[in-house]
């Protein structure tokens, strides 16, 4: 086993205020803006005005979203003069796919927009990915806007260019990397979130931490309730977070290396998501993410890279937080390990067969773990799935 790309970026200072943020991801002529801050759906559409005369736009979104947030949005955008029409698709999981995908390419199609035009993600990482990827493919690329209505969408998949769909082979198997034009995280529509969506999305802002940020996790550990209640911590939580995945972007676009560390937890993840059939009544992605981090964490444990110290304090944190943090946390019965193994494999870090693996020598720690021998994985999950 070989490491590469360990952390190392730079520690952020946490300071609170309710004052708008922006943080930008520096990507040259493709630079673009992340405002963060209360009621900014209200205002989008002076903001996407701002990026060029006589755009139109077609809004993406859910059911569930619609009925929160569409109305406002779409409201904004006609102040603001731009022509927008909108979809409604169901909510959940299942959406990323072949059918939605091309649900969305016939309505931007149908509403003759133009390559200048722009296709607006309004809601989570489902439509975020599914609308992305349509705005890559129709007319060899559009404008794209995310508009992120949870947490977790707000942190991590609104930004950094990464879109695609699900197969019955894994998830976001198919895809391109498509940069938006533009991200307007609103803080406020997170109060609307259930309690399980609002956690799903912090195991994506604890990552961060267990990175290479470890007294960004440290002030987490001690501050997370007043990011779950709405207060300045929120803001700040997510401003730093997204200073965090702007700087790996900014530095490796394509994962040809460090942004790869972003998937900590994720291949363990993304597994346990695909051996649920992406049902989201059993385990949505950021629970499947927490899950992986701690087995992350223990897997490093167990090949003798961390101490086991290390982590129990991962599993302590992420189960305070009322985040599930083991296979048993999962609803119903997993296949056996050899078909999660099967699923490890086929994610989008292996190279010609060999297995990659996010792991930490300890709390923000994490690097790169190329060719991670199979039979210690299985000797590991078996382990772990022992009552």
């Amino acid at each position: 086993m070989t490491e590469s790309q360990s952390g190392g970026l730079s520690q952020p200072a946490v300071t609170l205020s309710t004052a708008q943020k922006t943080v930008q991801v520096a990507l040259g002529a493709r630079s673009y803006d992340i405002l963060i801050g209360t009621g900014l759906i209200d205002g989008a559409g002076k903001a996407i005005a701002a990026l060029g005369d006589g755009m139109r736009v077609a809004v993406i979104t859910d059911e569930t979203v619609a009925r929160l947030h569409l109305d406002p949005l779409m409201a904004g955008l006609a102040d603001a003069g731009i022509a927008a029409v909108s979809l409604v698709l169901p909510a959940g999981e299942k959406t990323k796919s072949f059918e939605a995908l091309m649900q969305v390419v016939d309505h931007v199609l149908a509403a003759r927009l133009e390559r200048g035009d722009a296709v607006v993600a309004l809601g989570g990482g489902v439509i975020g990915d599914l609308s992305g990827f349509a705005a890559g493919i129709v007319r060899r690329g559009m404008r794209f806007i995310q508009v992120p209505t949870s947490l977790l969408a707000q942190v991590d998949s609104s930004v950094g260019g990464k879109t695609g769909i699900n197969t019955s082979h894994g998830k976001n198997l198919v895809g391109v990397f498509h940069q938006p034009d533009l991200v307007i995280a609103d803080t406020k529509v997170l109060d609307t979130l259930s309690d399980r969506e609002f956690r799903a999305g912090y195991a994506e802002v604890a990552k961060y931490g267990l990175i290479d940020r470890p007294d960004f996790f440290a002030w987490l550990e001690a501050n997370w309730r007043g990011i779950f209640s709405g207060g300045p911590e929120r803001a700040e939580a997510i401003a730093v977070s997204c200073r965090a995945k702007a700087e790996v972007v900014a530095a490796d676009e394509r994962e040809a290396g460090r942004r790869a560390l972003l998937n900590l937890g994720h291949t363990f993840g993304h597994a346990l998501e695909a051996a649920t059939q992406y049902d989201g009544q059993r385990l949505v992605h950021g629970e499947g993410v927490a899950i992986g981090m701690v087995l992350a964490h223990e897997f490093s444990s167990h090949m003798n890279l961390a101490s086991r110290d290390d982590a129990a304090r991962v599993q302590r944190h992420l189960a305070e937080v009322g985040l599930p943090t083991r296979l048993g946390d999962i609803a119903g019965a997993l296949p056996p390990t050899d078909v999660l193994l099967d699923h490890i494999a086929q994610d989008k870090k292996v190279r010609r067969g060999a297995l990659t693996f996010i792991l930490t020598h300890g709390i923000g720690q994490a690097f790169i773990a190329d060719d991670v021998p199979g039979a210690e994985v299985h000797r590991f999950l078996e382990e772990r799935r022992s009552p």
